[in-house]
């Protein structure tokens, strides 16, 4: 057994909490607004659901709760009076003997296997958890909150990148088809400008395919399937995406994918609908749909047709075409298809726009990669973190002296060479050590030691910084900003204090240190 976690209880972690129940307080998502007077908190993925106007079906809270998502698994943090959501809103009062933080991140560190839209909640009650003492539970909470803000500020960062990956792409693609792209390059060349024409003038013929009915599965290496619509929809072609014939001999040969083909859909939704795919690699034997259209022409112009109608340009003639009335799917015939208005360039510049375009797209790429690398890491600290933190490493315990130290607010006693890293101190407990001091009033004495004598970098930190700094802004400038440094900022501005060389002012969360003057 972990020795770090020997003076924890053993739980059910349904014996951490009560039910509050919802039964004649649940509203359904339909009944929201996006406006009201009430937040309405549900099991989805956001915060909130909408607003109702509707006072009776108000939770009133006395002190801070947790909801659980039984289809979902969303754990959200609640502190506001709020009106639940429908079926599967588990609302979770906190037992006295936990600190509501902990019971929080408690709870968002237990592993339930996802079972897609099936019932959670009887997983979650019986999970086997650990529980320290209150003061204890208040220390990982309290850490928690400065640790997880950081790694929820890299995550805030990172969300941004897809809309600025769009719009660069976009961008491009507008540039591209406008003619502003080749400008210069044009001048350069003195080639001819561009023609208005018609889609169907560059596309040879268009070939559609049937609908078959089948299996619901990718076909195996010697059965043959159909293509669904989106194999063709996300830019790339996914041949996952598609259904096994139930007999080989509904195979159409002719309709065939293969590499080299120019892919449309012609029923999607409105964002997506004739959104290209040129096929580039091929590996199951796969036909066309009834829904996806093989449009032929030569190579240069299947380039080129390909960065139109993803333009925002193409993406207007696209759209001005569609009909049907459903508002989760469009359609456009072939006919309207072929009626598109576009401007071609001549074929050396069709060429040299290909050849930026893929560049410029490609470098889009290699950032998004590396996004998606970085976003994998950031999504997986915070598991990790918890899973330090409810394993009883996130801090070294305290020492009893300095719990006796902490509980009966004095100074604490000076920590043993053996026993130097159980000294460490979170900046609350600092603070606390000051509660007799009015907040205005600044905590001093004189200094013991030379100031020339601190090489630490907090120190240098301080000295730098007249003004004095907070915790937070300690840890923000520190060169090694990790969790794992936060005790090392607390153990030793607790040094500092103690030698007289750092002064405190105001306390908790309003504390601010600052080197003495000599």
């Amino acid at each position: 057994m972990n020795s770090q976690l020997d003076d924890w209880s053993s739980y059910k972690c349904s014996k951490l909490f009560d039910q509050i129940s919802t039964n004649t307080k649940k509203i359904k998502t339909k009944e929201c607004k996006e406006t009201g007077k009430y937040p309405v908190v549900d099991q989805g993925a956001s915060l909130l659901a909408g607003y109702v106007d509707d006072e009776t079906k108000v939770i009133e809270l006395e002190s801070p709760i947790c909801i659980f998502g039984d289809h979902t698994r969303a754990i959200k943090w609640i502190d506001f009076n709020f009106v639940p959501g429908a079926d599967g809103t588990k609302v979770l009062q906190p037992k006295e003997f936990l600190n509501p933080r902990f019971f929080y991140f408690l709870l968002k560190s237990i592993y339930i296997e996802d079972k897609g839209y099936a019932r959670h909640f009887k997983l979650l009650k019986d999970a086997d958890v650990k529980v320290p003492s209150l003061d204890v539970q208040t220390r990982i909470a309290d850490k928690l909150d400065l640790v997880l803000a950081k790694v929820e500020a890299a995550q805030a960062r990172l969300d941004k990148i897809p809309t600025i990956l769009k719009r660069f792409r976009q961008s491009v693609l507008a540039a591209a088809t406008s003619g502003e792209l080749t400008k210069d390059w044009r001048k350069e060349n003195d080639v001819e400008g561009w023609l208005p024409i018609k889609v169907g003038k560059i596309v040879e013929k268009i070939e559609a395919g049937k609908n078959i009915k089948c299996q619901e599965r990718p076909p195996e290496e010697n059965e043959f399937g159909i293509i669904k619509i989106s194999a063709v929809t996300w830019g790339i072609y996914n041949e996952d995406q598609s259904k096994t014939l139930n007999d080989n001999s509904l195979f159409l040969e002719n309709r065939r994918v293969k590499v080299g083909d120019f892919l449309i859909s012609r029923a999607n939704t409105l964002e997506l609908l004739g959104m290209p795919v040129i096929v580039h690699q091929v590996t199951k034997n796969l036909m066309l749909s009834d829904k996806v259209l093989r449009l032929v022409m030569d190579e240069v112009n299947k380039e080129w047709l390909n960065i139109f109608l993803r333009s925002p340009l193409g993406r207007k003639e696209i759209e001005s075409r569609a009909t049907g009335n459903q508002q989760s799917m469009r359609n456009i015939g072939q006919k309207a298809l072929l009626d598109i208005d576009l401007q071609l360039p001549s074929e050396p510049e069709k060429l040299e726009i290909v050849r930026c375009v893929s560049e410029l797209l490609s470098n889009a790429g290699l950032v998004e990669k590396k996004y998606q690398a970085a976003k994998l890491h950031v999504d997986k600290m915070t598991q990790s973190i918890l899973a330090r933190a409810f394993s009883g490493k996130l801090f070294s315990p305290i020492s009893e002296d300095e719990r006796e130290d902490v509980e009966v607010n004095s100074q604490p006693k000076k920590a043993k060479p053996d026993s130097a890293k159980a000294a460490q101190v979170r900046e609350k407990d600092v603070a606390d050590k000051s509660d007799d001091v009015p907040e205005s009033k600044v905590v001093s004495s004189p200094a013991i030691e030379n100031h020339s004598e601190q090489t630490g970098e907090v120190f240098k930190l301080l000295k730098n910084n007249k003004k004095g700094m907070s915790a937070q802004a300690l840890f923000d400038d520190l060169s090694d900003n990790t969790f794992s440094a936060i005790d090392d900022i607390f153990s030793e501005l607790k040094r500092l204090i103690e030698q007289k060389v750092v002064i405190q002012t105001g306390v908790g969360e309003n504390s601010t240190f600052k080197v003495t003057k000599k």
